[in-house]
């Protein structure tokens, strides 16, 4: 029977999620499997893989061939590198210390490159907040001054009519004074 490591769809339509899982290679894409050995999400940034190493390692070891996208999961997991380094181990090239040594080493400078990526990502999505509160400060700043602007001029324009009305009730006021006076 040969297996393959393959990905099954799950989720709906525009956000696909996927299991990995163990299969016969006749079996249909989402249909009968025989082991479940992890999930992943490529819906988020970066891509959420949940993985069951020591059942994925011994797959590989047992001859089941993954899929092209299985297997950039699985080298990013390292569960191909675990597998070269046991065979390295099996021809006596060095022990299994040495071996776990290597794998550990490659462990922590892979989290340091995806914690320092994870970290560029926040530090960008803060400064995209930061300029966009600026720029919403900005249009509101311009907004604040045309508003003062038009109040300015409703109230200049208050005031002539205030004086105009002014005039002309002095104008009345003498006039009827000048026609009492001549009168």
């Amino acid at each position: 029977m040969a297996t393959r490591i393959r990905l099954q769809r799950h989720g709906r339509k525009g956000y696909a999620f996927y299991s990995i899982v163990i299969a016969d290679v006749r079996a249909p894409r989402d249909g009968k499997f025989t082991e479940k050995i992890g999930t992943y999400n490529p819906n988020t940034n970066p891509a959420t893989v949940d993985l069951n190493f020591e059942r994925a390692l011994h797959w590989v070891e047992c001859g089941a061939q993954p899929t092209d996208t299985v297997r950039n999961i699985l080298s990013d997991e390292g569960v191909l590198l675990m597998k070269h380094l046991r065979g390295g181990v099996k021809k006596g090239a060095f022990d299994e210390a040495a071996a776990q040594s290597k794998f550990e080493a490659w462990k922590q400078e892979k989290d340091s490159k995806s914690a320092a990526f994870v970290g560029k990502l926040a530090e960008a999505k803060k400064s995209a907040l930061a300029a966009r509160l600026e720029a919403e400060k900005a249009t509101n700043a311009k907004i604040a001054e045309k508003v003062a602007e038009k109040k300015a001029a409703a109230a200049q324009a208050a005031a002539e009519a205030a004086a105009e009305t002014a005039e002309e009730q002095v104008e009345e006021v003498t006039a009827t004074e000048e026609a009492v006076v001549e009168a």
